[in-house]
């Protein structure tokens, strides 16, 4: 089967990937410490240069908050200051990694960013059969895609050294349950391996 990419960069959006954001205060230290957005930012420009398409995806919830899940632990302060409105310099991409015109930008409302988006129909539409991922946080949504994306049908790799969690050791269980559905590698292998 030929390898056909799509590069996912998932939730780097200001709230979480910017000093002044919302949620800065997840895995900003980690993102600088790690060197998430340069590594994102090289994966983007090595897939646009082989004319793999990226596609983008955020997390956040309708001005008033009529889709937000109110039972959630993980969301429960979303609304605190209004940190994941749609549409608000929170929920943006980080400039360092902004779309450029005609990338899509996939809205989720929860973690894993098939449930109730029109990505899979993106996917399909590029003809895409594997997925490069990057983004925030390892632990949830980088693991929700993987997981759902294997059982899509989609081969998997997730390029560790372009995604973060809160802390190094969680990271590191993340990438270590990862490895059961996805391959683990890197920004540079897996734009060195073939593309259809």
């Amino acid at each position: 089967m030929k390898r056909i990419p799509a590069l996912l960069v998932l939730d780097l959006i200001n709230g979480i990937a910017h000093p002044d954001g919302g949620y800065a205060d997840v895995c900003l230290p980690q993102i600088i410490e790690r060197g998430v957005i340069e590594r994102t930012a090289k994966a983007i420009e090595q897939a646009r240069e082989q004319g793999v398409p990226v596609i983008y995806v955020v997390v956040g919830f309708s001005p008033g908050y009529a889709d937000w899940p109110a039972g959630s632990p993980l969301f429960a302060e979303a609304r605190d200051g209004d940190r994941l409105v749609l549409g608000t310099w929170n929920t943006q991409v980080v400039d360092a990694l902004k779309p450029a015109a005609g990338e899509p930008v996939i809205e989720k409302r929860r973690v894993n960013p098939f449930h109730g988006t029109h990505l899979d129909l993106v996917l399909r539409a590029h003809g895409v059969n594997t997925l490069l991922l990057t983004g925030a946080t390892t632990d949830l949504v980088v693991l929700s895609t993987a997981r759902e994306g294997h059982d899509r049908d989609y081969q998997v790799e997730v390029l560790e050294d372009a995604t973060v969690t809160g802390d190094a050791e969680l990271h590191e269980a993340a990438l270590k349950l990862l490895a059961r559905t996805a391959t683990v590698t890197t920004v540079d292998q897996a734009f060195a391996a073939p593309v259809a």
